[in-house]
């Protein structure tokens, strides 16, 4: 084809695309939507679809009028068009299928819900029987047989689910061949959907109901304390189960709970509550530093000695609660702190190195006895001096028995 020749028939293009109406994108609107309704195979949907394809490259370039822009009632030709055909598509989305792509999906979905869910003992009974119909209907339907191994387990019951969906995926099911099988199988998984939902999930008891299955209430004889919960939280903190004092705390959302139950978990220090007190002075939470503090645990420095350098009222508590644990991995970290401008956080520091019991800290709370400006942090020298107890320790705190300050004076002469 000669170049004279590409541009008359590009030219010829030009001018059919140009002469496209409103009126023909509708003619084809409407073929398109009766071959629509008489579409019964996918074959038949996708040469509909070709033809949808086609009447939108028409509508892109067809040559319709603009609505009056200071007319806010004006209709716009073109915007109803690509309506029509949006709907179109639409309708030709929902002819198609079912497919077993979109089954397995489903099936996968609720086998995630069931691992995800905490279940009650009810609900756990529900999904056994949903998953065992769910899974007769699949295997009768597919004239297929695979192992059934039910239990209460979430697990267990996913891993059938895991089966079935292999099972369904393994047929090749043709969505217009094996409609019938599909129809089946779909009406099944949405029954299994529905008894999922349905079963009776943990977060569906009230607070109560959550304690009284844990067990909470059982130490009670009768509830005469009130709240009860408070009456068990005694009982609990005397078994030393912090198991259920956490447990309490978790699921009691009042003020009053919460503030028993931290501070019996403070008088607990029980090694059970530091992973979950941890997350909690991750977000600077003095009560549970504290609580850290109780406990002894070194898996707690890591997390709070970088509030060592906070506010007083911080550092206060995270320097007590390291001496506390007694790791001498923090000690230059705490002494630090005996030149800190606040009275209280020096006598803290000072303190905290008595419990450490560290001997590095000799020399430094030699220097805070001798020198600093207030007899309370001077006092607390002596105090950890005497806590150290090595000659050295002892020999630094003797010549302050006859001390200014009775507090300093009280301290050296019990390393006489």
């Amino acid at each position: 084809m000669s170049d004279e020749d590409a541009e008359e028939t590009q030219d010829s293009e030009a001018q059919e695309t140009e002469l496209v109406s409103a009126e023909t994108v509708e003619e084809q609107l409407e073929s398109a939507e009766a071959e629509l309704e008489d579409a019964e195979t996918e074959a038949e949907l996708d040469v509909v679809e070709a033809q949808l394809d086609k009447i939108e490259g028409l509508l892109e370039s067809a040559d319709l009028p603009e609505p009056d822009e200071d007319d806010e009632d004006a209709e716009d030709p073109r915007e109803e068009l690509e309506t029509r055909l949006s709907d179109l598509r639409d309708e030709l989305e929902d002819q198609r299928g079912p497919y077993a792509e979109d089954v397995i999906s489903d099936v996968e979905d609720a086998a995630a819900t069931i691992t995800d869910t905490r279940w009650t003992d009810d609900g756990s009974e529900e999904l056994v029987t949903v998953v065992e119909s769910f899974a007769e209907t699949v295997q009768d339907a597919l004239g297929t047989n695979f192992s059934v191994t039910l239990s209460r387990n979430a697990d267990d019951l996913a891993e059938i689910l895991g089966t079935a969906a292999t099972a369904i995926g393994d047929a090749d099911l043709d969505p217009d061949e094996d409609a019938d099988t599909l129809e089946t199988l779909v009406e099944a998984t949405e029954e299994l959907q529905s008894g999922v939902d349905d079963a009776e999930e943990w977060s569906d008891l009230s607070t109560r109901e959550q304690l009284e299955a844990e067990g909470y209430y059982d130490v009670l004889d009768h509830r005469k304390d009130y709240p009860p919960e408070w009456g068990a939280l005694k009982v609990w903190e005397k078994r030393n189960r912090a198991d259920m004092v956490l447990l309490a705390l978790d699921s009691l959302q009042s003020n009053f709970m919460e503030r028993h139950c931290l501070e019996a978990l403070e008088r607990m220090g029980n090694e059970d509550a530091v992973e979950p007190m941890l997350q909690r002075a991750q977000r600077r939470d003095k009560d549970a530093i504290r609580i850290l503090g109780k406990t002894g645990s070194e898996d707690a420095i890591d997390t709070i000695i970088d509030y060592v350098d906070a506010d007083p009222g911080m550092a206060k508590t995270v320097i007590k609660a390291l001496g506390e644990i007694g790791s001498d991995e923090v000690t230059q970290e705490v002494a630090d702190q005996l030149v800190a401008d606040d009275v209280d956080v020096r006598s803290y520091a000072a303190r905290a190195l008595g419990r450490i019991g560290d001997t590095r800290a000799i020399e430094p709370l030699a220097d805070t006895l001798e020198n600093d400006d207030s007899d309370s942090v001077r006092a607390s020298a002596a105090w950890a001096l005497n806590q150290i107890g090595t000659e050295s320790a002892l020999d630094a705190v003797r010549d302050y028995s006859d001390d200014r300050a009775y507090i300093v004076q009280s301290e050296a002469e019990k390393a006489l």
